[in-house]
């Protein structure tokens, strides 16, 4: 969360600047305080008055007119970080050289925060040796350019050039604001996700988990200035994950394997993925056709995720585990707590109308080894992510 900190966003000449009201209502409606500052080609493109009413503060476009100095000076002072979203390839030439002929570039040029930059432009202007010599130039004087991506341009093509989407844009801005956070130069292993147990090169056994919650937890840790690996299995959709490592896998062997290489290293460990508990014993190599009218299979054990890594575990290191029930659920959450070797276990009931897989909410209780329990009504999951992860923070800073 942003809350309490200040941001500067620019704005340039670009017809990518339609996507910045969606960056300053994101940014605002996390808790930030934003201030624009526009180019009057920006203004082309979205009015002040758009960008004006989402902040909640006046927009910024001249340096000065008949009755007023626009104080860049203390505007470049005022803010934690400042953004330019999109930064066109002719604000981009001047901010490499140095110039300094609208409120935008003086702004930039006194600021004291991180600035960050979103470029927007076509794939050939954005592949041309000036734009990268002056790409080069920004970032060596240490401003931080924010990655295009692939899709469709304004030209009509497709291609490289289009401004990083604003959902992305926040996530960058609140790692960078994160990094003096209560977990800053921490190291944690996330899993999430279901696993896939192969019967033939078609078929799989598998669940219903979508990844949501552990994908939330990994985002969180981030946020507060932790070094997160994500485990992560075969889930759906495109995740943004910036600055997260994200390791794929499939089976939960896969995952066993990953793990156990990684926690060792690790200060936390989350384990939020639906590990299977049985895999098929044998896995044919091509697809078994139909022909009786019954079919077995044989299922084996698969090796216990959490429980390893608790034997693995050392003093320093914080071990959570899920408990996913239906029935006896607090007994079966404290068995485990202990059983496993866990610092906490997050129970969460299928009981629960609206918690568990699939859903964008849950509703836990977190058991810890010193016999607290804390219960936590249903919230979304970015919310349930924020409970788990300040609990942990509470064992780290006790």
């Amino acid at each position: 969360m942003l809350n309490g900190k200040k941001i500067v966003v620019g704005v340039t000449g670009s017809i990518a600047a339609y996507k910045t009201a969606t960056l300053v209502r994101l940014l605002v409606k996390d808790g930030a305080e934003v201030k624009v500052v526009m180019t009057k080609s920006a203004a082309d493109f979205i009015t002040p008055l758009t960008l004006g009413t989402l902040s909640k503060n006046e927009v910024s476009i001249e340096l000065f007119d008949e009755s007023a100095w626009a104080n860049h000076v203390m505007l470049g002072r005022w803010a934690d970080l400042m953004v330019i979203a999109p930064l066109s390839c002719n604000t981009l030439a001047k901010m490499a050289a140095g110039a300094c002929d609208n409120l935008l570039l003086a702004v930039y040029l006194s600021a004291t925060c991180p600035v960050y930059v979103a470029p927007a432009m076509d794939e050939d202007m954005w592949k041309h040796p000036a734009v990268k010599s002056n790409l080069t130039k920004l970032e060596s004087y240490g401003n931080k350019v924010i990655p295009v991506t692939n899709g469709e341009l304004a030209s009509g093509l497709f291609g490289e050039g289009r401004m990083a989407e604003p959902e992305q844009i926040l996530d960058i801005i609140r790692t960078a604001l994160a990094k003096k956070g209560s977990l800053s130069g921490k190291k944690a292993l996330v899993t999430a996700g279901p696993t896939y147990e192969a019967i033939d090169p078609v078929r799989f056994v598998g669940n219903h988990s979508s990844g949501k919650m552990g994908i939330e937890i990994a985002k969180s840790l981030h946020e507060k200035g932790a070094d997160v690996i994500l485990v992560l299995g075969p889930v759906s959709g495109d995740i943004q994950l910036n600055g997260i490592k994200v390791n794929r896998v499939e089976s939960a062997q896969e995952m066993y394997n990953a793990c156990t290489t990684i926690f060792p290293a690790m200060d936390i460990g989350v384990m939020a993925a639906a590990v299977a508990d049985y895999t098929p014993v044998e896995k044919a190599d091509i697809k078994i056709k139909k022909a009786d009218s019954t079919w077995s299979l044989n299922f084996k054990k698969t090796q216990d995720i959490l429980k390893n890594l608790g034997g693995l575990k050392k003093d320093n290191q914080v071990l959570v585990g899920f408990a996913l029930e239906t029935n006896n659920e607090e007994v079966n959450a404290k068995n485990k707590l202990q059983d496993k070797n866990a610092d906490l276990i997050v129970l969460n009931s299928l009981n629960d109308a609206g918690a568990g897989f699939g859903h964008d909410t849950n509703k836990i209780t977190i058991f810890d080894r010193k016999g607290n329990e804390s219960r936590f009504d249903m919230k979304s999951k970015k919310a349930v992510a924020e409970d788990i992860v300040q609990a942990i923070i509470k064992i780290i800073h006790a």
